[in-house]
Order: C-alpha cells, then structure tokens, then sequence
C-alpha cells in the first residue's frame, strides 16, 4: 500500500509544472449571501465533503461563518439559493458520554476553518480536530481527538439534512433508512441508505446509500427513535442492523485512539456500490495527504491549467483561478449512478438553474471542458427520452424550479451554433426543444406558482401561443414573455441547422414576440416605451422603476422593467429603434448606472443597474451595438473591480452554482457570449498575457499592451493578426481553430469600432 501511495504523488508531482491550486480561495463568496461551498471536492464531482453549520438561519451550502457544528456530511450543492439542499451521510466526532445520540448534538467552532484545494479542517470547541479529503464517489475523514480524554465517539445519523428556516414549504424531510453494521475480516464498516425528499426545487422522495470504514477497531451501539422527528429514544443497543419507514436511526462508534480515519462511500445506486466506490477510490491504508494531492492534481489538470498566464499579478490570479474554480463544482457528473433508468448515455444532475447559467456558465463550460460538456448536453437529451421534459433546474434526479422560459433551449442552441456533434443525436435534442416550445407542462400545484408548471417546461405556453404575449393569467408573465422569445429564438436556430426551414421560419417569427409585451406610453426618467403587463383588452399601469416584489408571483421576476426592456439579445436592433435610436438607447444605458434614481439597492449605489441578479449581466456590453465599446469597457470594468473580490464576502450576490464566477471570467478575459448565437462581444482583458487551452490542443492567445489598473479603454485591436474594427467576434474567428487577438490599451476612451454593428439576428431575419 505504500508503495502505491507513493506511486501517486509521484505521477501527481510529474503532472503539473505549477500548481495553480494556490491560487484558489476556496472560502471565497461563502458569507454575505454568496452561499459557496468551501468543503472537498473534485471537477463537476459528485462527493462535496464539508460541514454542516447550524445558526437558525439556512446553510445553503451547509457552512456558516459562526454557530454550531451538527455534521459534516458527503453531499453538498455551491451557490444555490430556495432553500438548501442534501447535508446527508454525515459523522460527527463528539466527546463525553451521549445519553441521547438524537439529542440536538454538535460542538462549538475554536478557531477559523482552514479551507484549500482538496483539504479542509475544523478546530471545534471540544478540542477535535477534523481534517477532509475527497475523491468523486467518496469521502476521507481524520479525527484527532485531544489526549487525555474519553468517550472519544463518532456519531452516523441517517436522518441527518440541512433543514431550512424560510418558511416556504421548501424544507427537506427525512422519511426512513436503514443502517446495518457488518464485522468482516476483523474490521467494522456500516453500511446502509437515507431516503429524503424536498428542497428548493420540491423533489420528490429520492434515496442514498452509504458505506463507510474505520482504520482502527471500534465499538458500536445503534439507535432508533420512536419517530421522524422525535428526539425520544426507544431502542439503544447492539442491534447489527436498524430499518425504519420513518423513525430517526443511526449508529455511535466508539474509539480508542486519539487520531482515527474514516472512509465513506455513497451512492445513488446501492450500499454495494457505495462500498466499491470507496474501496476503489480511497482504498484502505490511502493517507488524507495521497488523497489532497490527487484532488489538486485534478484541478490542476481538468480545469486550471486550461488558462495560463505569464503575468506577475497575484490578485489578478488570484481571482482568475478561483473564478474557474467555482465555475466547475455544479452541475454533478452522476454518470453511472442514475437509479432511474439504465442508459449507456452520461447523466449529469444538480442543475442550478439554468435560469441563472445559460447567460454565462454553460458557455464557459464549453471552453473549459469541452468532453464534459458534450456529455452534458447529451445527458440533457436522455433525461427528455425517460422524462418528457429538459428542465430548467434538476436535483437528486428531480426536474424542478423555472423561474423563467425553458432556457435549457438556449443551453442546446448555444451547443448546437458552436458545432458541438460528438455522440449528441440533435434530432432528439431540437424534439425536445420542440416539446418544450409546443406542449404545456401539467400544473404541478407548487405554492410558489399556483397558475402553471414550476417543474418544467413552459406553463405560461396557452397564453403564448394562442396571443403571442402573455397575460397576467401567469404569474412573471413580462419576464416569461421575454423568456419565451429567446427560447424560440434557439428553437430557430437548431432548426435552420438541420434544414427544417420551416420550423426556422416559424420560431423566428415567434422569437419577435416580445414586441407584443412592449408598452409605448410607459414612461419615466425622460424615456418612453418598456416592457409591461397587458390583459386581452389593454396594458396595465405599471411603473418602469419597479416590479414589485420581483419575485414568483409578480409581473417580473428579480429584475426591474428597465432592466428586462434591454433582455431581447437576438432582436437588439428592434430595441434601439424602439426606444428611439443611437443616442437614446445609450442614455437609457446610462440611467441604469446612475446612482440615486431609486431607493433602496443601497449595496449598488441605489442604481438600477444589479450585478448580483442575472437579468443584468449581458446590460454593461450592450453599448457595443452601437458602438460605444468604451462605455461597454468602463461599465463592465467598474462591475467587476468595484464588487468581485477573492475574499469571503467577495460576490455581489448568490454565486448561483458559478453564475457570478462566470461573469467575472469573462469580464478578465476580455469578451461577452451571446447565448444561442455565435457573437462575442468585445471588452478589455485584464492581463499581458493569457493563453486558453482549448480542445484538440488548440489555443487562444490573448495579448495587450500598455494596460493598468487605470489604463483600460481599448484603442486599437488585432484578430489573427488583422486589424480589427469591430466591436464584435465570432466563435469561429478564435474559438473554433484557436487564434490570437492583440489589445492596445490606454486611459482615454477611443472610437476604434467604426466597423459593422453586431449581429442581431432576429431584426435582421438571419440565422448565426
């Protein structure tokens, strides 16, 4: 066993000239509500070891910067919002004796956590000391307890969950499990399942099987509960094994040694299978450091090493590599451990939301790990064959949560447009934009939406269809509208792909719908025309500034009228006509960052303008369309230096599973994707240097000069050694076969962009 240990620092040594793991923050946007994961974890992996943190407020990602610990659990979401999700299969190390082991038991914090690539560690108030390591499919744990004290106890709880305190009908539910104890080769292991349900995308009952091992001789005793919630013990004994349709069970290993390690498997499939999950990943013997060193190697090699730089500022790649870094915990690669259905196709799940990833995320994914995205759209087509429906959202093999349209059509278009073919069969993937775009989804009665589906599909569809606008019959019903559209929009562009002119021609017309929503007499600030609500006979009054609640049951959803009003990114042209023209779209762009014209957004200025909400991301680039690269730049610039930081409290906003990382990665990189079509926007890169890596071993070199914190107007540009001057490029001028692109940068803004406006697609009756 050593031997093979050393065997794998040796190869994790060999593999990478720098490891580019210390520049990562791990614990960066995990307070403040930036909600990140802080734990051990691998690319895309399906374990996320971290602990469990109890305050009375919800632990999304189970870490809180203060309250108690109640466990540290194998499976964890990063970024996400609703409500939490999983904090099961947990341990909790624990000293003295435990009269009730279902008792509200947990231990204080001592010091602040450590957090790094592949390691983590707690120093809790009773002296332990827990330090975690993690593979995909299984767990490290090293407990080292304080010399001179007894009862050292490490407590398996199946019922454990992150519960959530928000009071929207969201929080998770234990319903039953088992545990069983089997003594083989003179060694103690447990093994078992919890089944759960709820959560903030409303899942129905799912199960998760368990299997873990101690590195040293332990006692036993198991309990059982006489109830769900109860914490009245009725049974505590040497029982081998426990098995309950609802009652709280698990088991207390009692150890003699001050520092012990254990080994946990899961799984979705069986308590088989979690065992040779662990045995295969983490074999016994395997020290915590093998297995950090293995996790930074994996990094290093799977996703940081995809963007190099020779530049020498440490912030600058600090905040690159912890970008990419979140940018790759979700969605979870579940290949192999999907219980629904057997398939030779990949399954991928814990999909946050697409509502909030398609803008930015997806795409980046593309860049950065182009196998593991084409295994991702072709999940995504395998779940429409056994499902009916590609959600919005998917957790613990659940479709749930949309907030919007069915931009899951976006995601495949925006693959579809950037030539991704490999093993995707796009004839099932445009079927199932097709039933996403033509079949209303059933009402599946969630509180937060009582008018349509928030499961999946369209449920504002009947209205959208049968009017080409939707009335406030559906809640979100202006946001949705401008939703719908740009799905149809990537409905028109898969189908003129694969020759369907008629189905290209039908959702083009249909991705210019939105212009039924706009309201020409909605006026404010000096502008007139927005988005608005309307019924069968009229629009309704509505005031630019506000949505209300902006939230589920409102007209708009997270955004402001004048924010949404700019959102139509395949028919932007139509806009700049509608609003009155060159000079007037560009100052209704600045009034979206002109402080004091609102109350309230105190975080931001008290502008319109939100950098913490996604309806906002693409609004800093739309000067391009124009072109006003250099308010483009000065905008986009101020965003993200002004509230992206690689510090805890560093996101301005949810991290929502990476949105906000992604943003900012482009932001450094120097460009803006157009979802569903194969425009980037220009903006300015950060850096001297940066060479992205992409499929094939082809590259992306990006090169500027004369840049600095205050230098950054772009004032001249090379694609592939041409001059350029467009404010715009495509994925086939330095994307597709690699290219370089040269900046000259300076502190004065300059009118370089005097070429052809961007794209706009919809406007222009064309297809990408």
């Amino acid at each position: 066993m050593l031997v093979w240990a050393l065997f794998l620092v040796a190869c994790v040594a060999s593999g990478q000239s720098e490891d580019l793991t210390k520049y990562v923050r791990t614990d960066t946007g995990s307070i403040d509500g930036g909600n990140t994961f802080p734990g051990v974890t691998w690319p895309l992996g399906m374990v996320k070891l971290g602990p469990d943190l109890e305050n009375g407020a919800d632990s999304y990602s189970g870490y809180q910067p203060n309250g108690n610990f109640t466990g540290f659990s194998m499976l964890h979401e990063s970024g996400t919002g609703g409500a939490p999700k999983y904090g099961v299969v947990s341990q909790l190390p624990l000293i003295g004796s435990i009269t009730n082991p279902l008792d509200n038991l947990h231990d204080t914090r001592a010091s602040p956590d450590v957090t790094e690539v592949g390691y983590y560690r707690s120093s809790l108030g009773s002296g332990i000391v827990v330090e975690l390591a993690a593979r995909t499919r299984g767990g490290l744990y090293r407990y080292t307890f304080p010399n001179g004290t007894m009862d050292r106890n490490i407590v398996v709880d199946v019922s454990h969950v992150l519960p959530s305190y928000r009071g929207q009908g969201l929080g998770q539910n234990y319903l039953g499990g088992q545990i069983d104890i089997k003594e083989d080769d003179e060694q103690i292991h447990y093994e078992g399942y919890g089944i759960y349900d709820n959560g903030w995308n409303r899942a129905a009952p799912w199960r998760v099987y368990f299997c873990g091992y101690f590195d040293t001789p332990v006692a036993y005793q198991t309990f059982l509960s006489d109830g769900r919630t109860s914490d009245v013990l009725v049974e505590y004994g040497n029982k081998t094994t426990y098995e309950s349709a609802e009652a709280r069970l698990g088991a207390v290993f009692f150890v003699k040694n001050t520092v012990v390690q254990s080994r946990v498997g899961v799984s979705f499939i069986s308590s088989e299978q979690a065992c040779r999950n662990i045995q295969e990943q983490i074999p016994a013997g395997t020290s915590l450091e093998t297995v950090r060193d293995m996790t930074k190697s994996a990094w290093n090699t799977d996703v940081l090493s995809k963007f190099t730089t020779t530049d020498t500022n440490e912030t600058m790649k600090t905040q690159l590599y912890t970008a990419m870094y979140f940018t790759s915990l979700l969605p979870t690669n579940k290949t192999g451990e999907n219980p629904l259905w057997e398939s030779s196709e990949p399954y991928y799940d814990d999909i946050f939301t697409f509502w909030d990833t398609f803008r930015c995320t997806t795409s980046l994914l593309h860049v950065l790990q182009p196998e593991a995205y084409e295994e991702f759209i072709r999940s995504l087509i395998d779940v429409w064959r056994h499902e009916g429906y590609v959600s919005d959202a998917r957790s613990s093999n659940w479709n749930g949560a949309v907030q919007g349209g069915s931009n899951s059509d976006n995601v495949m278009a925006d693959a579809f447009v950037k030539g991704v073919r490999g093993k995707i069969d796009w004839n099932d993937g445009f079927a199932a934009m097709v039933k996403n775009a033509e079949v209303t989804p059933p009402n599946d009665d969630d509180s937060r939406d009582p008018s349509g589906s928030v499961k999946e599909g369209r449920g504002a569809l009947p209205d959208w269809i049968e009017h080409g606008f939707i009335t406030p019959n559906f809640t979100r019903s202006v946001s949705r509208a401008i939703e719908y559209a740009a799905n149809d929009f990537a409905l028109s562009q898969v189908a003129h792909g694969l020759d369907n002119a008629t189905a290209a021609a039908k959702y083009l017309v249909r991705s210019r719908n939105w212009r039924n929503q706009w309201n020409p007499n909605m006026t404010a600030l000096g502008h007139t025309g927005f988005l608005g609500p309307r019924d069968l006979d009229d629009f309704l009054d509505q005031d630019p500034m506000s949505c209300g609640g902006c939230y589920w049951g409102d007209y708009y959803y997270q955004g402001l009228p004048w924010e949404y009003s700019f959102n139509a990114h395949h028919d932007i042209a139509e806009i700049v006509s509608l609003v009155g023209g060159r000079d007037r779209f560009i100052d209704r762009l600045e009034k979206l960052f002109t402080p004091g014209l609102i109350d309230g957004n105190a975080q931001f200025g008290n502008t319109m303008f939100n950098p913490g909400n996604e309806p906002s991301f693409g609004t800093p680039y739309l000067y391009n369309f124009v072109n006003r690269q250099d308010l483009s730049v000065r905008r986009s610039r101020h965003v993200a230096k002004s509230y992206y930081r690689p510090t805890p409290d560093g996101l301005p906003g949810n991290s929502d599973a990476g949105a906000m990382e992604s943003w900012l990665l482009w932001n450094m990189i120097g460009l803006y994707p157009l979802t569903g079509q194969t425009t980037f926007l220009i903006g300015s890169p950060w850096f001297q240097d940066l060479t992205i890596h992409l499929a094939e071993g082809k590259e992306l070199h990006i090169s500027s000069s004369g840049g600095s914190e205050e230098r950054f107007y772009v004032q001249s540009m090379k694609v592939n050694g041409e001059d350029w001057n467009k404010s715009w490029l495509a994925w086939a001028d330095v994307f597709e076969n690699g290219g370089t692109m040269e900046f000259v940068l300076g502190d004065i803004p300059t009118n370089w962009t005097t070429g052809p406006l961007p794209p706009s697609p919809a406007s222009e009756g064309r297809y990408m």
